[in-house]
């Protein structure tokens, strides 16, 4: 996609309101649906895979792809499309989303577009949001019309939001991930802590990092059968790892 595409696409939100709506009834229903370069998000791919009863290995292997790149610090995942020619969502069908109460955030918003990043000091990220006005979409010439706030509240955004948003502060951070020799190391461990929730719990259990590190036994029971803690952790153990913050306490 060119920059001239680019423009014509993706259009400022102006105002706080907008028109769509998207049900079946409507000629474009699931054509948003394919040829998409969605990256998932941590809080993304555990709302899927236990929605899917997959283990990360699984998921990970049937439904995604990794993308190395300059165009990024650390290693993305995005959501892979069935067959070569309709490059499909693997969860679309003629009826709409088959995980729809689990999809994935950018999902959630579209037709609303955000871009949004975290700095140092401050809680909440930065954003700003856009819409998303593909050729074929004929959402937009439906009479239901939507607040910004209300649109969000609908779809289930905010609660993935704050989670997810979490994640941005790390892979948006400036610091320094220090010597160069030891980026394949960090990387191995982002991709892990990140996408793999599996693997970081054995990390945690199988290996001698509680005697290292101090949890207290209330946690300790909650990483072992809560995955959203469990993701929460992994991001207080890559500000630990990636860049020093004392996030997590060595033991004495």
């Amino acid at each position: 996609m060119n920059s001239i595409q680019e423009k014509q696409i993706f259009k400022p939100f102006t105002g706080n309101t907008f028109r769509f709506s998207c049900h079946k009834g409507i000629v474009c229903f699931t054509e948003c649906c394919a040829k998409l370069r969605l990256i998932l998000t941590p809080y993304d791919i555990l709302r899927m895979k236990n929605r899917l009863k997959l283990t990360s290995d699984q998921f990970l292997e049937l439904y995604t792809d990794t993308i190395i790149d300059n165009n990024s610090r650390f290693p993305m995942v995005k959501l892979k499309m069935s067959g070569e020619q309709e490059q499909a969502c693997p969860f679309v069908t003629n009826d709409g989303c088959s995980i729809y109460e689990d999809r994935p955030e950018a999902c959630r918003l579209y037709p609303v577009g955000r871009a949004s990043a975290m700095v140092d000091g401050e809680k909440d990220a930065r954003q700003r949001f856009f819409m998303v006005a593909e050729s074929h979409c004929q959402g937009f010439q439906e009479k239901r019309r939507w607040v910004l706030d209300d649109w969000m509240n609908h779809e289930g955004v905010k609660e993935y939001r704050s989670m997810n948003d979490q994640w941005l502060g790390i892979i948006t951070s400036p610091k320094s991930l220090g010597p160069e020799k030891h980026l394949p190391q960090k990387h191995q461990m982002f991709f892990m802590a990140s996408y793999n929730l599996d693997k970081f719990r054995d990390f945690l259990f199988k290996s001698g990092f509680f005697d290292r590190f101090q949890v207290d036994s209330d946690l300790k029971e909650k990483l072992h059968r809560n995955d959203t803690i469990l993701m929460l952790f992994a991001f207080d153990w890559l500000k630990f790892s990636l860049f020093g913050e004392k996030t997590i306490q060595l033991k004495s």
